[in-house]
């Protein structure tokens, strides 16, 4: 007799297939979801707290470095690319494919659910949690009509048993379980136009002296002084506008804190245009400026200096550099600027390379003094001071290598290639003379502000999406779900009409809370009697 040998699972179903399958399940539980959710909000924590190097550069070199070892190791886990980082899209991805394998099938059960009439009443309602029984005249059928009336709004239906026995089942509360899969899918779509806002955005911030001639044109990466773009943008097609910066005005409460911002501009979505046709708009703290399908705010503010070199021959160079603040309070502002010497005076390029001139200090727009030392009070403009170095050789200027523009390059210093000529203390109009002939003078100063153009293509998107989020939410904790049975059976005995029809039926009203949170609070006895009586409609706000 030859026997059979029942095989067992092939190697692929048992190592590949079944536990694919287990890991999807639980990917797509909404537990998983959840989790997923929270930590994708702790892992923004570092974006929000540690500086960013796409944001600031410089700032993030300075952590670092102050924090040695440690803070090479927090930039190596990512700490400082947080939202651009590896891990970071990981959780993005997962929490993304998570939602959509688990709301997928909810929305197909729920439509299944709309089809569907509601549920037959159980064999023993006495067991449900609100339960009564009445004994009332009329037929079950007239009965049943009565009820099916005043359960106006809910989903019902209506049946009989062989037996005579009329059974009414309603439900209500269906838009609870649509609030909860808008809720999700409209989270879904913020997650999407997030990401797509990402790719295709960018950022860019660039420093402008108000009431000069410097103008921005968004026509290019290389006019920013910082730029960050989504993966999808290559510099190629920005929005085209120019804007200038026609005057800025900061006004402060009488503490000494800032109260507002103001900045006026011209700014025209024709680059070709001439500057005397330019519109002319304000831009305010939460109150950008939109053009071009951009938002242009103003991200902060200082003062930019004014100085005037007049060489030994007579010739003038005249500068007006952003100095930046060192304290906020009082806007005590420090930075740099470079001359370059007339070719005429020195033949020899070597010889004029030596005598550029250099200037590096302090910006007090309500100066105080400690001794010599210049310090500012506030930063409301009261006979604004600077204290500044002189320096006389080679700025660096000629070398083609990148520097600072608020700082001079400490190695030329150090070096002996910058020599230090002066150093002084001067009021506005005030002037200092080198052993060589040169004179510095401080003429006046300026406002500058710091512009941010910011593209997102799908911040309506996020705004709709975050509007619908909230909706959904509203309703699925509002509305409470619920069913209630009703059965009606003749009565044993009772009054008999003249034809011999039952006159009397025995009613059973049960209800039950499909959440805990839809509890029938303490009128249930009191309003399923009055599903039995003409007009006593069952009211949506107490059941």
């Amino acid at each position: 007799m030859t026997g059979s040998k029942s095989s067992g699972p092939s190697p692929l179903n048992r190592w590949v297939v079944g536990p694919a399958r287990k890991f999807w399940r639980e990917l797509t539980s909404m537990r998983t979801a959840l989790a997923l959710l929270f930590l994708l909000a702790i892992a923004a924590i570092p974006g929000a707290l540690l500086p960013q190097r796409d944001l600031n550069e410089g700032k993030t070199a300075d952590y670092i470095a102050d924090r040695g070892e440690l803070g090479i190791w927090m930039d190596r886990v990512g700490l400082f690319n947080v939202f651009s980082s590896g891990w970071f899209t990981a959780i993005y991805l997962l929490l993304f494919i998570s939602l959509v394998g688990c709301i997928t099938p909810r929305v197909w059960e729920y439509v299944q659910a709309l089809r569907t009439q509601p549920v037959r009443a159980p064999r023993n309602l006495k067991r449900l949690p609100r339960h009564i029984t009445e004994t009332v005249d009329g037929t079950p059928e007239e009965l049943a009509q009565r009820v099916s009336a005043n359960l106006r709004g809910w989903r019902r239906t209506t049946r009989t048993t062989d037996a005579g026995v009329v059974e009414v089942s309603a439900e209500k509360g269906y838009l609870r379980e649509f609030g909860n899969l808008v809720f999700h899918l409209a989270l879904v779509a913020l997650l999407v136009t997030i990401a797509i806002g990402k790719l295709f955005g960018y950022e860019g911030t660039r420093t402008l002296v108000a009431d000069d001639d410097q103008v921005l044109c968004n026509t290019s990466t290389a006019v920013y002084d910082s730029f960050r773009s989504g993966a999808m943008v290559d510099g190629t097609d920005l929005s085209p506008f120019c804007i200038k910066v026609d005057d800025f005005e900061a006004t402060f409460l009488p503490n000494g804190q800032p109260d507002m911002y103001t900045s006026q501009v011209f700014y025209t979505t024709d680059v070709s245009a001439p500057e005397n046709e330019w519109e002319h708009d304000t831009i305010k703290v939460n109150h950008p400026l939109r053009v071009a399908g951009d938002r242009v705010y103003v991200l902060g503010n200082g003062f930019a200096p004014t100085f005037t070199v007049t060489f030994p021959n007579g010739e003038k160079r005249t500068q007006t550099a952003p100095y930046l603040p060192q304290d906020t309070n009082t806007m005590l502002s420090d930075g740099a600027m470079r001359f370059d010497t007339p070719a005429r005076m020195y033949p020899d390029e070597d010889e004029r390379r030596k005598h550029q001139v250099a200037i590096d200090g302090l910006f007090a727009p309500d100066p105080t003094y400690h001794g010599t030392l210049l310090l500012s009070q506030s930063a409301i403009v009261d006979k604004p001071a600077v204290a500044v170095r002189v320096y006389v050789g080679d700025t660096g200027l000629d070398t083609g290598r990148a520097q600072s523009v608020y700082t001079l390059d400490r190695d030329l210093i150090e070096q002996g290639r910058l020599v230090r000529k002066a150093s002084v203390n001067l009021d506005l109009g005030q002037s200092t003379t080198l052993p060589d002939g040169t004179v510095i003078s401080f003429d006046g100063y300026k406002r500058w502000v710091s512009m941010q153009v910011s593209h997102d293509p799908a911040q309506n998107g996020v705004l709709i999406s975050s509007i619908i989020m909230l909706l959904g939410l509203l309703v699925s904790l509002l509305v409470r779900r619920r069913r209630i049975w009703i059965r009606l059976t003749p009565a044993s005995t009772g009054d008999v009409d003249a034809g011999g029809g039952q006159r009397r039926t025995v009613v059973e009203v049960a209800g039950l809370a499909r959440t805990d949170q839809a509890g029938w609070g303490e009128g249930f006895d009191d309003q399923a009697r009055a599903l039995l009586v003409d007009g006593g409609r069952l009211k949506p706000g107490r059941l």
